[in-house]
C-alpha cells in the first residue's frame, strides 16, 4: 500500500503508512502462530475462549513435539513467524524456558503470555529472559482490583498484576498490556489506559470480546459504542502503542479519518459513548498527551490470513477465537495446513465475504472479525454483525441482528 501523508498534532507532515501491509505473500506464510502451550490455568477468567482448566489435557504437545512445531515455524524464510506462548497458563509448563531457549536458538523471535499466579516469580521471568524472551503481556481487565478480579475469578490478582508489570520491566522484558473491553467494565477505559502508561507498557492491546467460551456469557458492545470506541482509540494512540484485536474496523477508521482530513472534511458525529471516554479522558490524564508518540501503524492481518493459532494438543486454527479446525500438527505439516487449507484460503479472499463485508472497499485491510461473525452466525464469511459501516450504494441483505443505531451505554458513563 502506497504511504499516505499524515499530519501530527504538532503540525509537521510527513510521509506515513495508514495501514501497514505485510510484505511478504500472506497466502504462503504467518505473520504471527500463536501457540496454547497448555490449557492447564489457576485462574476462572469470564472471557477465557478455552475454557482453561486446573490440569494440563490429555494429549498436550510434548517438548519434543513443542520442539518440532517450533522448526516448522523456524523453517519459513526470514522474515519468520513471530511466536507467542499463550494458554492457559503457560508458566504451568515446567519446560517452558527450554522451549523458549530452543526457539530463540532457531532463529525465532519469541514473547510470552502468562497469567499472574504463584508461578509467576521473578526468578522464572529472569530464566524466561535469559532465554531469549522478547516481551510479555499481562492482562488488565480493569482499572479497579474490584473489576478487574471479578474478571479474573480471583480476589487479590489485580494487586499481584500491578507488580508482575514492575517485574516484566526490571528484568527487561518488553511489557504489552491485554485487556478485554466489554458493557461490564469499558467505564473504566479511560483509567486503565492511564494505568497502562503509569505502568510504562510499550503497548496497549485492547481486545474485543467473541462470544465464545466463558466469553459466551458476557456483554458485548453494540456496533455503534465498539465505533464509539474506536475512534477514541485512534484519538489516544499519540500517547502509548494501540493494538486491537477482533476489531480489524480499527483500521477501517484510520484510513476513513486520514481520507477526511486528506480531503480537509470532518468526520460523522460521534456518540454519547464516544465523548464521555473524550472527557474522562481529560479529566484523568489531560486533554493532549504530554509528549507526543507516533502512532502506532495497524497491521492488515486477520484469522487465517498472516495469522495461525495452534492449541495445547496440536490443532490448527484461523484464530483462537474461530474455532473451526483445518488439521494437526501432529498428522501434517504447519505450512501445509496453513497454505492449503479450504478454510484457510477462503479467509485470504474478502471479495468472497458474504453481504456488505463482501462490497466494502477496505475489506482487504480490514475484512471484518472472522470470529465474531461465526460466534453470531456461524458462518465465517459472514458480513460482521458488530461492523457499523454501510458501504455507499449497498443495499444488499444486513447481517442477522445488525442494527445501525444502539441505546446509549447507561452505568458509570454520566
Amino acid at each position: 500500500m502506497a504511504p499516505h501523508p499524515h499530519t501530527l498534532s504538532t503540525g509537521r507532515t510527513r510521509k506515513h503508512p495508514v495501514v501497514r501491509q505485510i510484505r511478504h505473500d500472506l497466502t504462503k506464510k504467518p505473520f504471527i502462530a500463536i501457540w496454547e502451550v497448555t490449557r492447564a490455568c489457576a485462574l476462572v477468567c469470564k472471557h477465557c475462549r478455552a475454557e482453561a482448566q486446573p490440569h494440563a489435557a490429555p494429549g498436550q504437545l510434548s517438548t519434543e513435539q513443542g520442539k518440532n512445531l517450533l522448526e516448522q515455524l523456524a523453517a519459513y524464510d526470514k522474515p519468520r513467524p513471530l511466536v507467542v506462548f499463550t494458554g492457559g497458563d503457560c508458566f504451568e509448563r515446567k519446560d517452558l524456558v527450554e522451549l523458549v531457549q530452543y526457539g530463540t536458538d532457531l532463529g525465532l523471535s519469541v514473547s510470552i503470555s502468562p497469567s499472574v499466579t504463584p508461578l509467576f516469580t521473578r526468578d522464572r521471568l529472569q530464566a524466561l529472559r535469559d532465554a531469549g524472551g522478547k516481551a510479555m503481556s499481562v492482562s488488565m481487565d480493569g482499572a479497579t482490583p474490584e473489576t478487574h478480579d471479578a474478571f479474573r475469578g480471583i480476589t487479590g490478582t489485580f494487586e499481584k498484576t500491578v507488580e508482575a508489570t514492575r517485574m516484566i520491566n526490571e528484568v527487561g522484558f518488553r511489557l504489552q498490556i491485554n485487556s478485554t473491553l466489554t458493557r461490564g467494565n469499558i467505564h473504566e477505559a479511560p483509567a486503565m489506559l492511564a494505568k497502562a502508561i503509569e505502568l510504562e507498557a510499550f503497548m496497549w492491546y485492547v481486545f474485543f470480546l467473541v462470544p465464545t467460551g466463558r466469553g459466551s456469557q458476557l456483554n458485548m458492545l453494540s456496533p455503534a459504542e465498539r465505533e464509539d470506541v474506536l475512534h477514541w482509540l485512534h484519538d489516544v494512540s499519540d500517547r502509548i502503542a494501540i493494538k486491537t484485536t477482533e476489531a480489524p474496523q480499527y483500521r477501517r477508521v484510520a484510513f476513513q479519518r486520514d481520507e477526511a482530513q486528506q480531503k480537509g472534511e470532518s468526520l460523522p458525529e460521534r456518540g454519547e459513548l464516544y465523548h464521555w471516554l473524550t472527557e474522562e479522558t481529560t479529566r484523568l490524564i489531560g486533554a493532549h498527551a504530554r509528549k507526543p508518540r507516533l502512532p502506532r501503524t495497524p497491521l492488515a492481518i486477520n484469522s487465517g490470513s498472516g495469522f495461525v493459532f495452534i492449541d495445547h494438543v496440536g490443532d490448527v486454527y484461523p484464530s483462537g477465537f474461530l474455532p473451526i479446525h483445518v488439521g494437526s500438527v501432529k498428522d501434517t505439516p504447519l505450512a501445509d495446513l496453513y497454505a492449503n487449507s479450504q478454510v484457510m484460503r477462503d479467509l485470504r479472499t474478502p471479495s468472497a465475504f458474504h453481504g456488505k463485508c463482501g462490497v466494502c472497499k477496505y475489506n482487504h485491510f480490514c475484512g471484518g472479525s472472522r470470529s465474531t461473525a461465526y460466534a453470531l452466525t456461524g458462518d465465517p464469511l459472514a458480513s460482521d454483525p458488530t461492523c457499523v459501516y454501510v458501504p455507499d450504494g449497498y443495499d444488499g441483505p444486513m447481517p442477522k441482528g445488525w442494527s445501525a443505531d444502539s441505546q446509549p451505554l447507561p452505568p458509570g458513563c454520566n
